[in-house]
C-alpha cells in the first residue's frame, strides 16, 4: 500500500533538529534529546506543579497542578496545596493524558521483513479464540521508541483469515505479559470480504483461468459473506444449547464468541472500501452485533449512515494517499473531521500496515495533521486519548486528565500537535518511565564517535 508517511517521516527528525521556535510556551530542545532521569522513585503521594493542563474534557488549565495519590488522580487545578512526598515543578510544560493506539501491530512484529519476528496470525479461516495480547513481546525494541512518542496504550490486532480473534489492550510498560495486559479482551476482529467487482476482459489477464464473469464475482462475495453469517449463527446456537444443557461439549471458540453476541464487547470490522463498509452496517442490524469500522478509508462518504447507527470510526488512512484519482489530495487529512462534524466518533490510529509497528510513535503527528485539516485542536488530542479509550471501554480508567483516573500523563515541551514538540517526561499508573530507546541510545553513541 502506497505511504505519504514514507517520506514525510524520514524527514522529521531533520525538520524537528532545524526549527525551533522560541514563541511557543514551556522549555524546548531538540528531538532526540529526552529528560532521561536517573531516579525514577517517586513516593506515593506527589504533586505535578505549573504546568498548561490539558485535560482532554476541553478544559485547559494554565499554570495548572495534578495531585496524584497511590497512581490516581486526586485533585486537578490551580494553587492545589496538599501535603505530598515530593512537588515536581514543570515549568511550563504542557500536561497531557497518556496517547492510546486504538490499532496496532505493535508488539506483535518486530521487523517486518523477517518472518521470525513477525507474530499476527494464526493458521485458519476462524480462530475467535486467538488471544493476541499473549503473544506480544514485552522486550520489543518498538515498545520504548513508541512510549518515548506518547504512547501509553496499544490495541495488540490479530491479523489474517476471516475471524482473526481477540486484541487486548496492553500499557508500554511492565516486566511481561501480565503485567502490560491493561484490558483483555477488548474486541473480536472480522475482516470483511472485498466487495469491488474486476471488470478486467478475460484476453487482459496475465492469467485467463481465473477470470470470473461479474455475476459469479457477485455470487462469490455473497457466498463469503454468508458464510460469516452462518459462522456467528452457529456459534449463537451452540451458547443456547450450552444455557440450556450440561451435556454440551465445551468448543473454546464458541465459548470465545459469548461477549460479543450478548453484544458485551463490540466486533472490529476491518473494512476500507464504501462497499464493505455499507454492507458490514447492514450485517451488524440484521445480526444484533456491535460493530466498530476499523480502517474506514471511504467512511466519510458514509457519514450519514454511520453517525444514525451510532458506529465509531478507527480511521487509520491519515498518512495514505487518496483512494481514487478523483479524490482530493488532502482528502485523507480531512476525513477524521468530517466524520467528526457529521456525528461519528472518531479515533485515529496508523493502522495495520507493514511499517505500523515502527511508526507507532507518531500518532500525534497524524492527529496534527487532522487538525489542520477540518479538525479542532480539541477534537484531535481527544480522538487519540478519550474517544480512542471510549472506543475500547476503558474511558474509565484512562483518556482524561479528571479526579479519579489512573496518573497517566505525558508533559511534552510545546503542544502536542506541533510535529517540533518532544514528549519529556511519562507517567503510568503514576510511574515515572525511561524514555531511553534504541533511538536514543543510537544518537549518543554516534555522537561522540571519533572525529578524524
Amino acid at each position: 500500500m502506497k505511504k505519504l508517511w514514507m517520506l514525510t517521516f524520514l524527514m522529521l527528525p531533520l525538520i524537528a533538529s532545524a526549527q525551533v521556535d522560541d514563541s511557543l510556551s514551556g522549555p524546548r530542545s531538540l528531538v532526540m534529546d529526552p529528560v532521561l532521569l536517573t531516579d525514577y522513585e517517586l513516593p506515593p503521594r506527589y504533586l505535578l506543579k505549573g504546568a498548561i493542563v490539558h485535560t482532554a474534557t476541553g478544559v485547559v488549565l494554565t499554570n495548572g497542578d495534578v495531585l496524584v495519590i497511590d497512581g490516581r488522580i486526586t485533585e486537578v487545578g490551580q494553587g492545589v496545596d496538599a501535603t505530598v512526598g515530593r512537588v515536581i515543578d514543570l515549568n511550563g510544560m504542557h500536561l497531557y493524558p497518556g496517547l492510546v493506539s486504538a490499532s496496532s501491530p505493535l508488539g506483535l512484529v518486530e521487523i517486518a521483513a523477517v518472518r521470525a519476528t513477525r507474530d499476527l496470525s494464526e493458521v485458519g479461516g476462524y480462530t475467535p479464540d486467538v488471544r493476541s495480547w499473549l503473544a506480544v513481546n514485552p522486550d520489543s525494541e518498538l515498545i520504548p521508541v513508541a512510549r518515548a512518542g506518547g504512547i501509553a496504550y496499544s490495541l495488540a490486532i490479530p491479523a489474517g483469515g476471516v475471524v482473526s480473534g481477540q486484541s487486548g489492550l496492553i500499557q508500554l510498560a511492565g516486566w511481561g505479559m501480565e503485567e502490560m495486559a491493561f484490558a483483555k479482551p477488548v474486541a473480536l476482529h472480522l475482516n470483511w470480504p472485498r466487495m469491488e467487482l474486476r471488470l478486467q476482459e478475460k484476453e487482459r489477464m496475465g492469467d485467463p483461468g481465473k477470470w470470473k464473469s461479474p455475476k459469479d464475482q457477485e455470487k462469490q462475495r455473497q457466498e463469503k459473506v454468508e458464510e460469516i453469517t452462518e459462522f456467528f449463527r452457529d456459534a449463537r446456537a451452540y451458547l443456547l444449547a450450552a444455557g440450556e444443557r450440561r451435556d454440551v461439549d465445551v468448543v473454546p471458540a464458541w465459548e470465545a464468541m459469548r461477549p460479543y453476541l450478548e453484544r458485551k464487547k463490540p466486533v472490529f470490522v476491518h473494512a476500507d472500501d464504501l462497499r464493505q463498509i455499507k454492507g458490514a452496517v447492514a450485517w451488524a442490524g440484521t445480526n444484533g452485533v456491535r460493530i466498530v469500522i476499523c480502517g474506514g478509508q471511504d467512511a466519510w462518504m458514509a457519514k450519514e449512515l454511520l453517525a444514525e447507527k451510532k458506529v465509531p470510526v478507527v480511521y487509520e488512512h491519515v498518512f495514505e494517499q487518496p483512494a481514487r484519482d478523483a479524490d482530493a489530495h488532502d482528502q485523507p487529512f480531512r476525513n477524521p473531521g468530517v466524520l467528526t462534524k457529521a456525528g461519528v466518533e472518531v479515533a485515529i490510529s496508523l493502522g495495520m500496515g507493514r511499517f505500523s509497528a515502527s511508526v507507532a510513535r507518531d500518532l500525534s503527528h497524524a492527529a496534527a495533521h487532522a487538525a489542520r485539516h477540518g479538525m479542532t485542536d480539541e477534537e484531535a488530542l481527544q480522538s487519540i486519548t478519550i474517544k480512542a479509550a471510549r472506543i475500547l471501554g476503558v474511558s474509565d480508567r484512562v483518556g482524561t486528565i479528571e479526579k479519579g483516573k489512573l496518573a497517566t500523563l505525558i508533559a511534552t515541551d510545546g503542544p502536542l500537535l506541533d510535529v517540533r514538540s518532544n514528549v519529556k517526561r511519562m507517567w503510568i499508573e503514576g510511574v515515572e518511565q525511561d524514555l531511553s530507546s534504541r533511538h536514543t541510545r543510537l544518537y549518543r553513541r554516534y555522537q561522540s564517535r571519533p572525529k578524524r
